[in-house]
């Protein structure tokens, strides 16, 4: 599969599709959210050179991922100023190495941003994926009724 990462802004015309994923993902969980709510969400998120950055992976043409640079992702955490979040891939894509290569994008992105560290938060409590891609467990917590990894990736910049 010939999978490119690219900016989100330059793909204008994946809006949609993403935020129907990001709705039916996550957002429903969310009061009064829609995914017209997600959609705009994204629209107002379409930088290149500053936090918040969505991406994008294409292969052959077709959407099949996503995932955002995003900034003080969990409100417990006021001091934890970048995350890479939102990453998701579509279900025919998954097992392809695309949500490694998304994170790696962001990893890239944030270095060239001069961002020291980065945090995410997974529903894999064992970090899955971030585990092999050296991110580190800092800790567990619920947040909105989910129990989730918080981890850490300090970057060399």
């Amino acid at each position: 599969m010939g999978t490119k990462i690219e900016y989100l802004a330059d793909h204008p015309e994946f809006i949609p599709q993403i935020a129907t994923w990001y709705f039916n993902e996550w957002g429903h969980k969310k009061v009064d959210n829609s995914i017209e709510k997600t959609r705009q969400g994204l629209h107002a998120k379409l930088n290149k050179d500053r936090a918040p950055i969505p991406v994008v992976a294409i292969a052959d043409g077709r959407l099949i991922g996503a995932a955002q640079l995003k900034i003080r992702e969990m409100a417990i955490y006021p001091n934890r100023e970048f995350w890479l979040g939102a990453l998701y891939v579509d279900s025919t894509a998954r097992g392809h190495g695309i949500g490694e290569l998304l994170t790696k994008r962001i990893e890239a992105i944030s270095k060239r941003l001069a961002i020291k560290e980065l945090f995410l938060q997974t529903a894999k409590l064992d970090g899955g994926l971030y585990t092999r891609l050296g991110w580190l467990l800092i800790e567990q917590v619920n947040y909105d009724g989910v129990e989730v990894s918080v981890m850490r990736k300090e970057l060399q910049v």
